[in-house]
């Protein structure tokens, strides 16, 4: 009992280091996901202060269960590590169809080097809107364009400073590396109006971000220009030039694939990015800019491809803020992960009900049908059990009788003494059906030939009529046990069709959704593999249970086949005493 004890403590001790206990930040959220920020080797592997950083969150039907949110989104929240702190977001995209939406979130401290954990809170069907574009953005951000309106419409600032384009792009791409990209055909650059808030003055530090992903790569083509600056790729390789001076990377981005490009000017550097890495840089300080802003081309410089998420500061910025930002919203990345299960306000994970809500509806069909067949193996079973006790009771009690009897067989309702209860047990007795048959054969031979023996051939015309009685109650015990057999040879195979649809399914829309991490692929094969365990679960208790049966029917059988012998023998030593009575002894002659 000590070691119980004591093995129970180290188990309740274990469970409280692993999960924190929180405080839940409202109760009129119903669930709760960990969100973790890791810029520890295991992560992103970056040193040094971050700062306040806008870091993307993507949620996918991988991850996220959509059916408990609403279905714009509107009743999400972040709140921070200390489960009390809303943070500011907002959400670009949000498909609870397709199961996929983008989240951007505002991180107030982050460093290098350490696992940083959020909290992602949903499922209040009364909350208002959460999502804070103005708010998540700092003031020294300028202008931020995600690209997101629809065909026809202006880019929109996501700022609090409104640096609306006057211009909509040329077309714009649903499939983008983050949601929709800005499309741009060689000609045609977007334009940004000069606002107080783009006010440049001379040596001013500036940052200027952007996913592109150039279609050619030929001769210049401006990403980013205004006035003197123009930052872009110049036969694919990434540049920034300011009048006379210019700084290069050192090797091109790829035709047709998506590269995270930055510029940082601190007033006496100007540096290149790339994916977060420094790839170049040149001596000097950035002059007064004024003018509008030009976004996919300047003059003789157009840009060839698609443009996502150009951010502007005025703010020299990190490069470990460039790197996380390159990371988190990469196809690689190991910066932002969600937790694959979600927490109830009545607390605990609810992994299970985690785990079945990303079944696929196929599988869910499947694990329907197995749980069906489960209930009517288990139905079948009880059903026969119950059977074979009420045939063991009738025959039990029919034995009784029948050897009190002797050689005096008569029907089993003319037995002397016997209750109404004993005869309503011995008509569920196969040896009592057995017995009755045997004694309406004889009874026809007995009206036939009433004071003659029985040949050989009314003997076995008996024996066959009674095997015919044993064929029918055979045929009742075995009634329904293909149910049994079903469920054990085709149970788990039906789990198995469902488990492979729901990997190839899993696989098909990790493919789809360009989402490779452990927390896209985990939730969907361990739904789909649920359609192997109701599979099993319907096979293991039907083969225990059909086993069990089994044996016992094969018992009953054996007994009948000896019960007809010993049955068909006494009949006929009756009718054969009954056609020769013994002669009386004739008395002893005197001497």
């Amino acid at each position: 009992m000590r070691t119980l004890r004591t093995v129970l403590a180290l188990l309740l001790a274990m469970a409280c280091l692993s999960t924190p206990a929180y405080a839940w930040w409202n109760k009129d959220w119903k669930y709760r996901k960990a969100i973790t920020v890791d810029t520890s080797p295991s992560g992103l592997n970056v040193s040094g202060q971050i700062g306040r950083t806008v870091l993307l969150v993507k949620l996918t039907s991988g991850n996220f269960t959509f059916t408990e949110a609403m279905q714009n989104g509107a009743d999400i929240r972040i709140v921070d590590a200390d489960d009390k702190t809303p943070l500011a977001f907002h959400i670009e995209r949000y498909d609870a169809t397709t199961g996929i939406a983008y989240l951007w979130v505002s991180v107030p401290v982050l460093n290098g080097g350490e696992k940083k954990a959020l909290w992602l809170y949903f499922g209040n069907e009364n909350a208002p809107v959460g999502s804070d574009a103005k708010g998540t953005f700092d003031p020294d951000y300028l202008a931020v364009y995600h690209f997101g309106e629809n065909p026809g419409q202006p880019s929109a600032d996501s700022t609090a400073n409104a640096n609306i384009a006057q211009n909509p792009p040329a077309g714009i791409d649903d499939g983008a590396i983050i949601g929709r990209a800005a499309r741009f055909p060689g000609q045609g650059a977007i334009q940004v109006a000069a606002s107080p808030s783009l006010a440049m003055p001379a040596g001013a530090p500036m940052s200027v971000t952007a996913w592109v992903k150039p279609e050619q790569l030929a001769g210049a083509q401006a990403v980013f220009a205004r006035g003197a600056l123009v930052f872009g790729i110049n036969n694919g390789v990434p540049f920034a030039s300011v009048g006379g001076a210019s700084a290069q990377a050192t090797a091109p981005v790829k035709q047709g694939e998506w590269a995270h490009l930055g510029l940082v000017a601190d007033g006496q550097t100007i540096k290149l990015y790339v994916n977060g890495v420094e790839a170049g840089a040149a001596s000097g300080a950035l002059p007064a800019l004024d003018g509008p802003l030009l976004i996919g081309g300047a003059a003789g410089q157009p840009f060839t491809g698609e443009i996502d998420e150009l951010r502007v500061s005025k703010t020299a910025r990190p490069a470990a803020m460039l790197m996380a930002m390159a990371n988190a919203e990469g196809p690689s990345n190991k910066t932002v992960s969600v937790s694959e299960s979600a927490e109830k306000a009545e607390g605990g994970a609810n992994v299970i009900g985690f785990i079945i809500s990303k079944l696929h509806t196929l599988d869910a069909f499947i694990v329907g049908i197995c749980m069906i067949l489960l209930a009517v193996a288990i139905a079948v079973m009880v059903m026969k059990i119950r059977y074979l006790n009420a045939c063991d009771r009738g025959n039990k009690a029919f034995l009784r009788r029948f050897r009190e009897m002797h050689e005096e067989l008569v029907a089993i309702t003319d037995i002397r003494g016997i209750s109404k209860l004993e005869v309503s047990y011995i008509e569920k007795s196969p040896l009592g059906h057995l017995y009755e048959t045997g004694m309406d054969e004889l009874e026809v031979r007995r009206l036939k030939n009433p004071n003659g023996g029985l040949s050989g051939e009314a003997v076995e015309a008996m024996r066959a009529a009674v095997d015919a009685e044993v064929v029918m109650e055979n045929q009742k015990l075995d009634k329904w046990m293909v149910v049994l057999t079903i469920a054990i040879s085709g149970g788990p195979f039906i789990g198995l069709l469902g488990t492979v649809i729901g990997v190839m399914s899993t696989f098909g829309g990790v493919a789809m959704a360009g989402e490779v991490n452990v927390n896209a692929i985990a939730p969907g094969i361990a739904a789909a593999l649920l359609a192997t365990i109701a599979g099993l679960a319907a096979a293991i208790p039907s083969l225990f249970g059909y086993n069990y049966i089994n044996s016992r029917l094969s018992a009953l059988s054996d007994e009948m086949r000896v019960f007809v012998d010993r049955l068909i023998t006494r009949l006929a030593e009756m009718q054969a005493e009954l056609a020769n009575p013994p002669h009386p002894h004739l008395p002893i002659a005197a001497e």
